[in-house]
């Protein structure tokens, strides 16, 4: 019964909200749409295999360019030739290996789109296989609360010369269109992307693509993101995660150590330029840092209540409310506050009544 529901909606999904490597390019996407766009992957993310280095991203970036639309990729990584070579595509690496940067790199760039392309490396290494689709339904569902204004195209495997891989790799992409479909039926905006047009001839090694092969696949994102701003997915991004400055001088909103473990000290640290004091401003009311929100510890809402860092979950102790030029927990009253308006880097915050001074304000992020 679930495969007769299925079929329809992937044919759907392939015409109006995904996209195949092949047949006609659909009218362009409207030109004034800014693109912040994370590429998001392996190897084949980073472009191992091409020429230039720049994989699918170059010609990517040049099609979206040509457009119009201002544009913008994003990550941790730089790789290639091209001007613009921000990436997310870690070599080697297995579906639950991204998963564990996913969060950190979403809430610090909040793309409006990711280029999804990943399970090559757990297929060839036949690295728990029968849950590989699994965890790339998760990925898919961590990315959409990462970043829930995002559109995610998650595209089928290309092929390769790999006896290892190619056993299993028609099974697991007959799995991508089924979690794309759940997708959908719950709200999200996730696309797929079938990459079938590739062939063997389009391969520069067993796994990676040439620059034919790249050029397919960049082609196949390309009216990805075209069907999406059809389909009336595509919004302007969200502000990028920015430093939030204390009221006390040279004192910014720090996670301690750039540690993501639940409990990790938020604090005051003198200002500088580490991810670790990089925030964003959900719409949910949370602020966000290296994947993890600002919790006032155990849901607590006394006077002197321990600020942290927690795993998102949308309690109330989570949320903060932009507040006479500081930040307000409303389910307590109480107000994000630097104890005894110290100086000394590492002082943990607090939650405090509400006072106006120096040691509760702070530079206000514009939700997204």
């Amino acid at each position: 019964m679930r495969r007769s529901w299925i079929l329809p909606l992937v044919t759907l999904v392939t015409t109006a909200l995904g996209v195949t490597a092949t047949g006609a390019t659909p009218a362009s996407a409207a030109p004034n749409t800014p693109l912040r766009v994370i590429p998001l992957g392996d190897s084949i993310t980073w472009g191992v295999g091409s020429s230039t280095g720049n994989g699918y991203r170059g010609p990517l970036w040049n099609g979206l360019a040509a457009e119009g639309h201002p544009l913008d990729f994003v990550g941790t990584l730089r790789g290639g030739s091209m001007s613009d070579p921000d990436n997310e595509g870690h070599s080697g690496y297995k579906i639950h290996q991204v998963a564990a940067l996913t969060d950190a790199s979403l809430t610090r760039y909040r793309p409006n789109v990711v280029t999804l392309h990943l399970g090559t490396n757990d297929l060839n290494e036949s690295y728990q296989v029968s849950t590989a689709t699994e965890r790339l339904k998760s990925l898919v569902n961590q990315i959409t609360a990462a970043a829930p204004d995002a559109t995610v195209l998650v595209a089928s495997l290309v092929v390769s010369t790999s006896g290892s891989e190619e056993q299993y790799r028609a099974a697991y992409n007959q799995a991508v269109p089924r979690i794309v479909s759940d997708a959908q039926a719950a709200g999200k905006k996730v696309a797929y992307v079938d990459m079938s047009s590739l062939t063997t001839a389009d391969l520069a090694d067993a796994l990676h693509p040439n620059d034919s092969g790249y050029q397919k696949m960049a082609d196949a994102f390309h009216r990805g993101v075209q069907a999406a701003d059809r389909a009336g997915w595509l919004k302007n991004p969200a502000p990028a995660a920015a430093r939030v400055q204390s009221g006390i001088a040279g004192k910014c909103l720090d996670v301690n150590g750039a540690s993501t473990a639940d409990g990790t000290a938020a604090q005051t640290w003198s200002c500088g330029g580490g991810a670790n004091q990089l925030w964003s401003a959900y719409t949910d009311g949370t602020l966000r840092s290296l994947g993890k929100c600002l919790d006032a510890a155990g849901g607590a809402t006394a006077n002197g209540t321990k600020v942290q860092l927690w795993a998102c979950h949308g309690g109330a102790n989570q949320v903060w409310q932009p507040y006479n030029g500081g930040y307000r927990n409303p389910a307590s009253g109480r107000c994000l506050d630097v104890p005894g308006s110290s100086t000394t880097d590492g002082t943990q915050l607090v939650l405090w009544d509400c006072n106006g001074g120096s040691n509760q304000k702070w530079t206000t992020l514009t939700a997204g």
